[in-house]
């Protein structure tokens, strides 16, 4: 039964008792389900993976821990009425701002937004446990439950602690004082940090789909010019905050990268929080959408091959005394980056089932309590590409998130 505390990363994805910071992954369906099968779906999944077997106690200790709990009760099912096709979206963001702080409640809910013909289903899901890869699993698992109950779930054994993560010629005397160095320079950092006087006030998000032509377009030509779709994004997004913002813009990015790349012992089908991230930027005079692209995609390649992600988590247990100040540093500061841009890619869920057929699948959706908290997350699932773009009213207003998001796409179909 898990007993451990919070990793660095996950203490900055769980903010505070009293701050919500949750995914919500969104699915709709066609086809009639029994609500019994939801339940049953929901009782073996949380058989399967131990953390949604626990809870965060804040209280007993100088850190929060996740503590396994033997008589915890079922993820909740909450049901409600689909009146319209915009329904999931308010859910969604009524999901945002739930708080998981019942110590006899998992670290998971589930909404069926509950149609004749068509459904939603949300998974509402704390960040500090999730990443896009685990908001697929769970959908993936569900999904197969759903249509079958013996669809086969194999359980596995919770990590204890990082060093569970470390090869054996791993140097911890070597790592420990440079650890040492950056927690000091940290301290210094965060004591001269400008912090700005405004804060994360409105958090909205705008959610669109691309039509499988304009898919199929992006995906061919990234091809043929040997450029990933993922630099075409970054490059068309920072050129759009460029165009929209002028001066304004930082013309960088932050783009996570999933961690089970660097860690094979994280299965995909484990749930895990950690993904590391890479900076990515554009030349102040460059605005050459495809050649721009280009060389993101060699300054990605470049930086994910000298990522050490293993030390990495590591390093980031030394920097505990100092998680605080990084949270009020990101409620308060401006940040560097104009957007973190994450590509989940092909999601790999089945659409074809006995009982329903899955139509199409949403991009996560969140809402980061951080001043600066542009988000712009897209995956693409039968053969349409998705985007969720959230921020804050007092950083980034809508309106002019509509401007960036429009430029983007004319950017995204016409660099072609």
């Amino acid at each position: 039964m898990i007993k451990r505390p919070l990793m660095m990363v996950e203490r900055i994805m769980y903010a505070d008792p009293e701050t919500p910071v949750n995914c919500v992954y969104t699915a709709k369906i066609k086809g009639e389900i029994p609500e019994e099968n939801f339940k049953t779906a929901l009782l073996k999944i949380q058989q399967k993976h131990p953390i949604l077997r626990a809870t965060i106690d804040q209280k007993n200790g100088r850190y929060p821990y996740f503590v396994g709990q033997k008589d915890i009760e079922p993820i909740p099912l909450r049901i409600v009425e689909r009146k319209t096709d915009e329904d999931w979206f308010k859910e969604s963001e009524k999901g945002w701002f739930k708080l998981f702080e019942d110590p006899k409640k998992p670290l998971a809910e589930l909404v069926w937004v509950k149609g004749q013909d068509a459904s939603e289903v949300l998974w509402i899901i704390p960040h500090c446990i999730a990443d896009g890869t685990t908001g697929v699993t769970l959908m993936r698992e569900l999904l197969g439950l759903l249509d079958n109950p013996y669809y086969p779930l194999i359980p596995y054994a919770a990590f204890e602690s990082v060093n569970d993560f470390l090869p054996s010629d791993f140097n911890a005397g070597i790592k420990k004082y440079k650890a040492g160095i950056y927690l000091l320079l940290a301290r210094i950092f965060f004591s001269i940090q400008r912090k700005s006087k405004k804060r994360n006030l409105g958090n909205y998000a705008i959610h669109w789909k691309m039509t499988p032509e304009d898919t199929k377009l992006i995906t061919e030509k990234c091809k043929s010019n040997g450029i990933s779709v993922h630099a075409l994004l970054c490059s068309s997004v920072m050129q759009a905050f460029r165009d929209v913002q002028g001066e304004r813009a930082k013309g960088k990015v932050i783009s996570p990268v999933d961690v089970r790349h660097f860690i094979p012992e994280i299965k995909e089908d484990h749930l895990f929080a950690f993904a590391p991230t890479v900076e990515l930027s554009v030349k102040k005079n460059s605005r050459d959408v495809m050649n721009n692209a280009k060389q993101i995609k060699k300054e990605l390649t470049e930086k994910i091959n000298k990522m050490e992600a293993r030390e990495l988590l590591w390093m980031g247990e030394h920097m505990h005394p100092v998680v605080e100040r990084m949270i009020h540093m990101l409620k308060s500061s401006e940040g560097g980056h104009d957007i973190t841009l994450s590509n989940m890619g092909k999601v790999n869920i089945p659409n074809d089932y006995k009982n329903f057929t899955l139509e199409t699948v949403i991009s996560p959706t969140v809402a980061f309590p951080w001043l600066n908290s542009n988000t712009l997350v897209t995956s693409t699932y039968n053969q349409q590409m998705d985007f969720t773009f959230m921020s804050n009213e007092n950083f980034l207003p809508k309106e002019e998130a509509c401007l960036i998001k429009d430029k983007a796409i004319e950017l995204l179909t016409t660099s072609l």
